[in-house]
């Protein structure tokens, strides 16, 4: 019954978010074409930066950054149908397929966040046991775990959906505990430990990663924040705020504003994927980019 429900809302055709019958209509439209291209720009180059070259790739670091930055470009791509037409839950599903890319994020912003942590802690353990290859199994899995969770719940009865629904937004806000108590330690050890170690390039690429992670996450938490509010309300009293569809949807799109805030931290972040940006993106767009 489900998967014909999903056939017939694939076979239908959907009309725009807004009918622009208010001057904010045309804003809002606009607005949802800017973002969703500037998305994709600033994500795909953070992808292809790292992708194209070698000395970013082999960093276990860089590999969390080419995740979420994947992640974000597919966001940004996903902006053009949902923002610009009238996607909702109630009306027309897309199965939760395109918004579970935040999920993705979600994982690999707390795995990262552990690895961090035993990279400036535990120096010798981390060196020896969290490997490349761990990373990037770390990193498929949660891609693997997130749709494998979501391919279960569609094929499921409504009512065991709902409860395994449920399910993971309580399994959701044990996480943004555990990464609010992680920042709050990665902050304490790049204020503290790091100011002991004597410079050193390595010292000053942990204190660019813990940098870069700390205002990530305070960054994701700050734009998820209402929308995961907004939903414990729905489920706990019934209330909470309704909108007329996702591109509508303000605190969807502070959510899903993270594809681009994410990417762009990265760049901000980091000289060295800076320069790889540069070197593979802007300067083949741009040549006069590329001379310093």
């Amino acid at each position: 019954m489900r998967l014909s429900n999903m056939t017939e809302s694939l076979g239908r055709a959907v009309p725009l978010s807004v009918d622009f019958s208010k001057p904010e209509d045309y804003f809002i439209f606009i607005f949802q074409i800017l973002f969703a291209t500037t998305t994709v720009t600033t994500a795909g180059t953070v992808v292809i930066g790292i992708l194209s070259t070698r000395a970013l790739r082999i960093q276990n670091r860089f590999i969390f950054m080419l995740n979420t930055s994947i992640a974000d470009t597919l966001i940004g791509f996903s902006v053009y149908y949902l923002g610009l037409f009238d996607v909702d839950l109630s009306k027309n599903r897309t199965y939760s397929v395109l918004s579970s890319l935040l999920g993705i994020n979600v994982l690999t912003f707390m795995f990262a966040q552990f690895d961090r942590y035993f990279a400036v802690c535990h120096p010798f353990i981390y060196s020896r046991f969290v490997t490349r290859q761990c990373v990037i199994c770390i990193n498929v899995y949660s891609w693997v775990y997130t749709y494998g969770h979501l391919i279960i719940r569609n094929m499921l009865p409504l009512y065991q959906a709902i409860q395994m629904y449920l399910f993971t937004i309580l399994v959701f806000q044990i996480i943004v505990l555990v990464k609010v108590a992680m920042t709050l330690k990665l902050y304490l050890i790049a204020r503290y430990q790091l100011e002991r170690d004597p410079p050193s390039a390595e010292k000053e690429s942990k204190k660019e990663s813990l940098r870069i992670i700390i205002f990530v996450v305070i960054s994701f938490l700050a734009l998820w924040s209402p929308a995961l509010v907004n939903i414990t309300i729905k489920l706990m009293t019934g209330g909470g705020l309704n909108f007329r569809n996702e591109g509508t949807n303000l605190f969807a799109i502070m959510a899903r504003f993270n594809a681009l805030f994410t990417p762009s931290l990265y760049i901000w972040g980091s000289p060295a994927l800076r320069e790889a940006a540069i070197k593979t993106v802007w300067g083949k767009v741009c040549p006069k980019c590329s001379r310093r």
